[in-house]
């Protein structure tokens, strides 16, 4: 039995990607928040300095890591170098994530191949570089950041939603692999969250307001309901939760 009621990661190291924007840096700002201290990677190096100036303000103690996730060699560089300056990682933060909207038609093989790795390669690469470490020491957190787009198709984004249902079923196989050493590996497919990536694909016209009518919450959801539920699986609370995938959509499940 976990004591109190706060979701506290003081004492932990977290490593979080695509942590420059949006959801990544609502998570960040939540782990710094509950004590953690972080290691941050994305590409956008002045993204990576503010959100590290605005966590350190909160007590964590912060590395950057400027990394291209499509770079499978560069995710492997990545992961070993924040081992070495850290020497270990307790919760493993899979965020970082791109769309190339393309019809089957249409679809190329790099943007094929850019999407693969970055949505579902990497995620599998990092767990990799940090699982042995969380099993050998019984205990850590995986956290996938998937989509809606993975449990149901969408039109034009092949690429996105195969990617999007692989790293779901890796989330799985991670569970099974990793579960009976004391991790624990979930996975969150939001729907439409109000980044500039979402704003960006579900610009205002009649496809973005029937979207917003099939959830039953009557809107899109917020980079920090992502990182609260984020916050909660990194947390001792989520210590029995193993090989979920957790639909954070406002009901649009059910509809």
């Amino acid at each position: 039995m976990t004591e109190g009621n706060e979701l506290s990661l003081k004492r932990k190291v977290a490593f979080v990607s695509g942590a420059s924007k949006g959801i990544g840096i609502a998570i960040a700002e939540a782990y710094a928040g509950a004590g953690a201290d972080l290691a941050l990677a994305a590409r956008d190096e002045d993204g990576l300095n503010a959100i590290a100036e605005a966590c350190g303000a909160l007590g964590a103690e912060v590395t950057t890591h400027r990394a291209e996730m499509a770079d499978a060699a560069a995710v492997k560089a990545l992961g070993a170098e924040v081992l070495s300056e850290w020497g270990r990682v307790d919760v493993l933060v899979n965020n970082a994530g791109l769309t190339i909207p393309q019809s089957i038609a249409d679809l190329g093989l790099d943007e094929w191949n850019t999407t693969m790795n970055v949505n579902l390669l990497a995620p599998v690469l990092l767990a990799q570089a940090f699982a042995p470490g969380m099993v050998e020491r019984g205990h850590g957190k995986i956290i996938n950041v998937a989509s809606r787009a993975g449990l149901r198709a969408i039109p034009n984004n092949v690429a996105y939603s195969a990617s999007k249902a692989g790293i779901q079923m890796a989330t799985k196989s991670m569970a099974v692999e990793f579960g009976a050493h004391g991790v624990q590996s979930n996975c969150i497919s939001p729907t439409v969250i109000l980044t500039p990536m979402g704003e960006a694909i579900w610009t205002p016209g009649p496809r973005t307001d029937y979207k917003r009518s099939r959830i039953p919450a009557g809107r899109f959801g917020e980079a920090h309901e992502v990182a609260d539920l984020a916050l909660f699986l990194a947390s001792p609370k989520s210590d029995f939760l193993n090989g979920t995938i957790i639909p954070l959509d406002g009901g649009e499940g059910a509809n």
